[in-house]
Order: structure tokens, then sequence, then C-alpha cells
């Protein structure tokens, strides 16, 4: 059996120290050959800087993605061209250099990992986030094990995307809105599917920032920013796959949760 770990949103330095913690935990206790995880948010709560895209590889993530603040950093423009294990948007409308998938061949199996931008209720430039994905699959000339990120926020359009690629890659895994949801399961086809794989921050936050700084701003209309706290309980979410290695198709799933009280 091929076994991958994805872990969700890493929100700020509490979700980058979280990830850290566990990383090398988690690949020992699932024998795991790969671990994937969604970075859009890493650095102070939006986007990612060089620094902490090297220490996520460092601490054994073997590739990040990315999401609709893909360029909340700008330097992110400076080396997304040399971030080997960095995955871009596939659907933007920019070409803003990096690479819209990565390849990790593991026991002779290529495991292919895509970002792609849902298109309800985001505020980014993208083409379908269907066709663009069809388009790259459409073209291909050799077998490739496909998890698919899509950074979506509506859940009925997750489901959706889930269905029409259901026997066609390997996973489509939700990522951005932040919260677990209780829907892993196996499509009829061999897909692996949940709409959102939650995030590693601080659990006792809105979304992984300061309560009280979302509070202020969702729920009493104050134009202030949401900021981060550096200290807190940690969160870990993701989900652990298992695929034959034969077929490619998914045989197991199951979500990966845990509090850290004691970080």
């Amino acid at each position: 059996m091929l076994k991958i770990i994805f872990l969700g949103d890493i929100v700020g330095k509490i979700g980058r120290e979280v990830v850290k913690k566990y990383a090398s935990l988690l690949k020992e206790k699932y024998n795991a050959d790969l671990i994937i995880a969604n970075a859009e948010n890493a650095t102070h709560g939006k986007g990612l800087s060089k620094s902490h895209y090297d220490e996520l590889i460092g601490c054994g993530i073997d590739v990040l993605t990315l999401g609709n603040h893909y360029n909340s950093k700008k330097e992110i423009y400076d080396y997304i061209d040399e971030a080997d294990y960095l995955v871009r948007p596939l659907n933007l409308i920019d070409d803003i250099g990096g690479n819209k998938f990565v390849i990790k061949e593991v026991s002779g199996i290529k495991v292919r990992v895509f970002n792609i931008i849902g298109s309800a209720f985001m505020n980014v430039d993208i083409s379908n986030p269907y066709l663009s994905l069809k388009n790259v699959l459409d073209e291909d000339d050799d077998n490739y094990l496909n998890i698919i990120d899509y950074h979506a926020e509506a859940t009925s359009e997750k489901i959706c995307f889930g269905y029409v690629y259901d026997g066609k890659v390997g996973a489509v895994l939700g990522t951005h809105t932040h919260v677990q949801t209780n829907d892993e399961r196996i499509l009829d086809n061999g897909t692996a599917f949940m709409c959102d794989i939650g995030m590693n921050g601080e659990f006792n936050s809105v979304l992984g920032f300061n309560r009280e700084s979302v509070i202020n701003k969702t729920i009493y209309g104050n134009n202030s920013p949401f900021t981060l706290n550096k200290n807190g309980v940690g969160l870990l979410s993701g989900v652990y796959l298992e695929f034959d290695e034969t077929t490619l198709k998914c045989v197991k799933i199951e979500k990966i949760t845990k509090v850290d009280y004691e970080r």
C-alpha cells in the first residue's frame, strides 16, 4: 500500500510549531511514504515566506501547497521558481511562475500533487477549476496518482468536484475553511474525498486567529485586522490515506485530529 498524509492549512507560528512537532511522529506512526501540507497561511496568517518554506520542508514535509493567499508575502515572486516542493494554484489567470504540480516518485509510483482554487466566493482571478484540471489530465502520457488540494469556500462545490473526478484522481481533499468536516469517505469509483481536512494552528481561536480580533470585526463591525497569538493550545488536523499500488484507488481514509494541550 502507498501511504500518504495530508495536513490542512498551517496558520501562523502555532500552526508551524504543531506541524514541526508532529511531522516525524506521524510519519513513523503511519509508516507514511509522503506528507503533504497546505501552507498558504503559514507566515503570520497570510502567505508563505522563504524562511518558513524552508522550515516546513526541513521538518519532514515533502510537498507544500498554496491557495488564495499565494502572494500575500511578495517575496514569493523571488523564490517560487526555485521552490521545488511548492505547488502554486493550477488555475490562476496570472502567470506567477512556480510549479503547477509537483511529482514525487514512491516505489515506482508517480504521485502528482495539485492545488486548485474554487470559484464560489473566492476573490481571485482564476480560470474554470474543472477545465484547468481536465486539460492537464487529457495530456497525460503516463500513469499518476493525482492528489487534489481543492482550496474552496463552498462545501457543495467541493462535493461536486469530488463526484466529477471520482475514479479519475486518487483524492479530492478540501482546504481553506479551516474547520475539519466529518464526511471523509471513499467515493464509488475509488477516489478519497473530504470537504475540509482542517487546520493546524491555535485551538481556542477563530480559524487560527485571535478570537477577539475576529469577533470585533465579524460581530461588532470594527475595522480592525485579524491578529495571531504567539502562544496557545495547538490543534493538529489532516487526513491519512492508503492507496492500492496497482489500481491507484484509495482503500482507506482516516481523519487526523489532535488537540495539543502540552505544546
